[in-house]
């Protein structure tokens, strides 16, 4: 029987969420059924969410590029005796920051590689010089001296990090994050895109979703796609967010995110997604995930087509930066905001800005630290 957009809205309307195996059909969707998951989808975000398309004025600070992991298609971590390998400083740290602050951010990202002491001398030198005993102890300081010298908000992104590790972030940062990617367990076997990467154990990275769930963290997730999974695979790793969230509440944005191919990298000739690959992948996790859900995909990745994914139920485009470049993807430079929001109107939705923390989590108590309270505060007023 052919899949209509009547009748999937009617299915999502009467309460019973899209089926796992109704999602692996769409997921591979052509034609009129493609049409009619793209129409289902954009109707559920227009109804929930409006016609409002967010995002967040961003620094990227890269505290190190140095990573205990080999992903075969990043070009961010870099070995100890790359010329690129590089520790920022606590003088950098702040010049980036003070920086994007004169430029209006609100949001700083600190993003970094995973436990790169447990694997390469240079980043214990590098720490020790710092004095510092450990990454973690490291990033914890920088980000509360950029939420103290600048007043940006720290959105943290370090890979993984035990239940304490968390406990110990969540009083100077608005928001934390980790991308899923994937769930499956082919990708860490040789060859593929997670070998020899300890922390990208599918249960690994479950495991701490939980965990940030049962602190109450504001979480951003997501998944990766073109790197090896199957159209299946990618809706089990939605599903597994998705119920996930159901128990803890705390997801505040899950993101499509599609794989580049980069000259430097393990996978330099591995097959990138197609747009319509992305528009598919997104319209199947705005049903599994539902309107309530906030659902991005970064523009600067496809920035000849984008626009296009406003069609398949996204609401947000992420964190942009006026001032720093995409240190995960630096061939990719961020849309210029003015061009973002032509891009947005051609499309019929307005551009807002947001925080690192979404309005509907800033407005729970449970979900913001006492001592983030009075920044983020600070923020909402200036932007009403």
């Amino acid at each position: 029987m052919s899949i209509t957009p009547f009748r999937l809205l009617g299915q999502l309307e009467s309460g019973a969420p899209i089926d796992r195996e109704t999602a692996y059909r769409l997921i591979r969707a052509t034609g009129e059924e493609a049409l009619a998951l793209f129409q289902a989808a954009a109707t559920l975000r227009t109804r929930m969410k409006g016609r409002r398309i967010t995002y967040s004025r961003k620094v990227f600070i890269p505290l190190t590029n140095l990573c205990r992991d080999k992903c075969a298609y990043c070009t961010f971590a870099r070995a100890p005796n790359d010329p690129r390998a590089h520790t920022m400083t606590l003088d950098e740290v702040l010049a980036v920051a003070r920086q994007g602050a004169a430029h209006g951010c609100k949001e700083a990202l600190f993003s970094l590689g995973d436990k790169p002491e447990e694997r390469h001398a240079r980043a214990r030198e590098d720490l020790a010089r710092l004095g510092y005993a450990s990454t973690f102890e490291y990033l914890r300081a920088m980000a509360e001296l950029v939420l103290e010298e600048t007043g940006l908000l720290p959105h943290i992104n370090a890979g993984i990090l035990t239940r304490e590790q968390m406990a110990a972030l969540r009083p100077i940062s608005a928001s934390m994050g980790i991308m899923l990617e994937s769930v499956s367990e082919r990708l860490l076997e040789r060859g593929q895109a997670h070998y020899g990467c300890p922390d990208k154990v599918p249960a690994v990275r479950l495991q701490m979703l939980r965990e940030a769930g049962e602190l109450r963290i504001p979480f951003t997730t997501g998944i990766l796609i073109g790197i090896g999974e199957t159209p299946e695979e990618r809706v089990d790793a939605l599903f597994a967010i998705a119920d996930i969230h159901a128990t803890y509440g705390h997801i505040q944005e899950v993101i499509i995110q599609n794989f580049r191919a980069k000259p430097d990298i393990r996978f330099a000739n591995h097959p990138e997604p197609s747009a319509f690959d992305m528009m598919r992948t997104i319209a199947v996790a705005r049903l599994i995930l539902g309107g309530e859900m906030n659902i991005q995909a970064p523009p600067n990745l496809t920035p000849d087509a984008y626009g296009m994914y406003l069609l398949a139920g996204i609401n947000d485009w992420g964190g942009v930066s006026p001032v720093t470049r995409d240190h995960i993807n630096p061939e990719a430079p961020w849309p210029k905001l003015t061009e973002l929001a032509q891009v947005t109107s051609a499309f019929g939705f307005s551009l807002h800005e947001r925080l690192a923390i979404y309005p509907e989590f800033a407005a729970r108590h449970e979900f913001v630290d006492p001592r983030m309270r009075a920044h983020i505060e600070r923020y909402q007023h200036a932007m009403a």
